[in-house]
């Protein structure tokens, strides 16, 4: 088909919805995206709370996310300005500390390991040993399976495990190192510290999620000829002689050639009844947790970001070296715990109370503020099935980070199967 006869419906405007609809309106196409919600960005998006603009969940992007660069550039967002570019170090509190050095890849990691801090010479040496399997190996398993498996079969030791393994887990794929892909999780680790020295790089957004990605990408669609209908419910999707036809809040039908779903999966049936859309698999759901408290202005952490392996907290984030939010703290939680027993202000209360622990001159914090994601990610388990992004019924596709693909549900899986989906309807 032409492209000036296609006409496409994107449903969903988080990042995966975005990377279609910007994709297609740089070629001409005629594209629609419809959003819900009021604001664009789905579960990367801002929060504004006492003047403060936040965002939903406190987000780490890696030199790695080579589609998510290659996307900001495309729409004119100046890296250098827009994010915060460290090498890659995990500093836990009181325990251990690992920072990459400056020398090409991987050798930047394996002398790291060597001279990380807190470890003794057998776990440095099993880290390393690790690592060149993997290397050996070319990051490929004959078969998927949980990540505490393979670690353990590797002779991992325990502390290893807790100190570095385990958080690089929660932080990349937001599930528990005892059901997480160990395929998965090592795609990670290939890209991150198996190429160039800069894959490795922690990028930590300057600003919120909104005006760092969802903004310019919107903006660059509009410029392009794309439309976005914000507040704009789809309730139903039939096939029509000519298409589909997308009923809109449950009202107006609105013929399109193509129609690209970029919804959560959890979302799917409820619009696709007429469709011929089957999943398999059955996702479970991870939350992520963060707790943003402000000190007064002057307070300033030693490191822009601290683990923690002991206790709620996982991940601390002093967003005054990082985006001049002087004094505000982020507290990261990731996957699911003990800490979803607990009320909001005990949870808030209990991570007060560990941060006071670790950093004794901290004051008493102003307000906090905790948001909760409950259904931030798909729970990125070992052997899971993901769906193919072509589906069953011609011309309509898939796309979002629990789709078939290398990465976990990360702003790069996102935005990857974005860009994939927009190749597919030009293809077709």
């Amino acid at each position: 088909m032409d492209i000036s006869l296609k006409k496409v419906a994107v449903i969903g405007g988080g990042l995966a919805g975005l990377s279609v609809a910007s994709s297609l309106a740089e070629t001409g196409t005629d594209v629609t995206l419809f959003e819900a919600a009021p604001q664009l960005g789905g579960r990367a998006r801002r929060v504004v709370w006492k003047n403060q603009r936040l965002d939903n969940g406190q987000h780490i992007l890696l030199g790695a996310y080579q589609q998510t660069l290659k996307l900001m550039n495309s729409v004119g967002i100046d890296e250098k300005k827009a994010l915060m570019r460290l090498p890659v170090a995990f500093i836990m509190h009181k325990s251990f500390s690992f920072q990459s050095h400056n020398l090409p890849a991987p050798l930047n990691l394996l002398l790291g390991l060597l001279m990380a801090k807190g470890l003794i010479w057998h776990e440095r040496f099993a880290a390393i040993r690790f690592f060149v399997w993997l290397k050996i190996s070319h990051f490929k398993l004959n078969k998927d399976e949980p990540l505490i498996n393979l670690l353990n079969k590797k002779k991992q030791p325990t502390r290893l495990i807790k100190w570095l393994w385990e958080p690089l887990c929660l932080a990349a794929l937001n599930t528990p190192i005892d059901k997480a892909s160990a395929q998965t999780y090592l795609n990670v680790l290939r890209d991150s510290f198996n190429q160039s020295k800069t894959d490795s790089d922690l990028l930590l957004p300057r600003v919120d999620l909104s005006a760092l990605l969802c903004e310019p990408i919107a903006e660059h669609i509009k410029k392009n000829g794309g439309k976005i209908a914000l507040n704009t419910v789809i309730t139903d999707i039939k096939q029509t002689a000519n298409g589909f036809g997308l009923k809109i809040n449950s009202n107006e039908i609105v013929e399109f050639s193509h129609v690209v779903i970029a919804t959560s999966p959890h979302h799917l049936q409820s619009i696709t009844s007429h469709l011929d859309i089957i999943i398999d698999s059955a996702f479970d759901y991870q939350p992520i947790y963060t707790i943003y408290i402000q000190y007064p202005s002057h307070i300033k952490l030693n490191n822009v970001m601290t683990g923690f392996t002991q206790g709620i907290s996982q991940w601390v984030f002093d967003r005054g070296q990082i985006c001049n939010q002087d004094g505000l703290i982020a507290v990261i939680i990731s996957a699911k715990g003990i800490h979803q027993t607990l009320s909001q202000k005990a949870l808030a209360d209990a991570v007060i109370h560990e941060l006071k622990a670790a950093f004794p001159y901290l004051p008493s914090p102003q307000w906090h503020k905790v948001i909760a994601e409950k259904r931030a990610t798909f729970s990125c388990t070992s052997g899971l099935k993901r769906p193919n992004q072509v589906t069953h019924t011609a011309n309509v596709y898939l796309a979002g980070d629990y789709t078939e693909g290398d990465y976990p549900a990360t702003i790069e899986g996102a935005i990857r199967s974005g860009l994939s989906a927009a190749q597919l309807v030009l293809q077709s």
